[in-house]
């Protein structure tokens, strides 16, 4: 029970590697704040996770919003310990000079203004509780990827933001710290990997691309989390963690792929 009755506030956390995170931290005995702009997925979640916890559908990137809902978990728990900023979208995946200005704009409204609101407003909270920062990023925002320049920006913003906000953040005993997926069995993943061309050969490349030799679901960037967020990291901020299988280490060969 790493995080007993600890309140932490969740974006992004009713699918996918969120979903995972919301399940893993409530069985580490977290009392945590949903926060999704999906009302069917959220719903479903809170169903699950049961009445302990608390649902919230709020748009990371309006500010009226994430306000909203901080305030709504600080009226329900008292505190908030920690905030996760797992919410992010990953399209679209094109060079730069193809991608609009709308898509660029949407893109870092949600993978970097989301992080910037939910400070702004719940940066007190965790004063008072000397709480923590839990960012998600990639291992794109580190080693690049072809075809997603605006999303690997975002990231690799997230990165630098993430080591500022540790500097920043210090004096007040608030940690702030990263984890970074490689590729990660995800719901929106098994979708489009299903509709590539060659389905089953793309299946086989992402299982390649991690040393370790296989894809992983996301309950191992939750696990992550679960260790981030506890006091067993209470000495650890300003890292960018690899969850990544060692998929960012050296050559390797991907013949057997073309």
């Amino acid at each position: 029970m790493l995080l007993s009755d600890k309140v932490i506030f969740l974006t992004g956390g009713s699918m996918g590697i969120g979903f995972e995170c919301a399940r893993k931290y409530a069985e580490a005995g977290a009392r945590v704040i949903v926060v999704a702009n999906d009302a069917a997925s959220l719903d479903a979640t809170a169903r699950q996770l049961g009445p302990a916890h608390e649902g919230i559908l709020c748009d990371v990137s309006t500010p009226a919003d994430v306000e909203a809902a901080i305030q709504q978990a600080l009226d329900r728990y008292g505190r908030i310990d920690a905030i996760h900023n797992n919410a992010g979208i990953a399209t679209p995946s094109k060079p730069l000079h193809l991608t609009t200005e709308d898509e660029w704009q949407r893109l870092f409204d949600v993978n970097l203004k989301g992080i910037y609101l939910t400070t702004r407003y719940g940066l007190a909270a965790l004063q008072a509780s000397r709480g923590c920062i839990l960012n998600t990023s990639s291992l794109v925002g580190e080693i690049g990827q072809e075809n997603h320049a605006a999303y690997t920006a975002t990231k690799g913003a997230v990165n630098s933001l993430t080591k500022s906000m540790a500097l920043d953040y210090a004096p007040f005993h608030i940690r702030v710290n990263a984890v970074a997926p490689a590729a990660v069995w995800t719901p929106m993943l098994r979708q489009w990997n299903s509709e590539q061309e060659h389905a089953a050969a793309m299946e086989a490349y992402l299982q390649h691309i991690h040393p370790l030799g296989y894809c992983p679901e996301g309950d191992v960037i939750a696990d992550a989390g679960v260790f981030l967020l506890s006091e067993k990291a209470r000495f650890i901020t300003g890292c960018i963690l690899q969850v990544s299988g060692g998929a960012e280490l050296g050559y390797r060969s991907v013949l057997k792929y073309q």
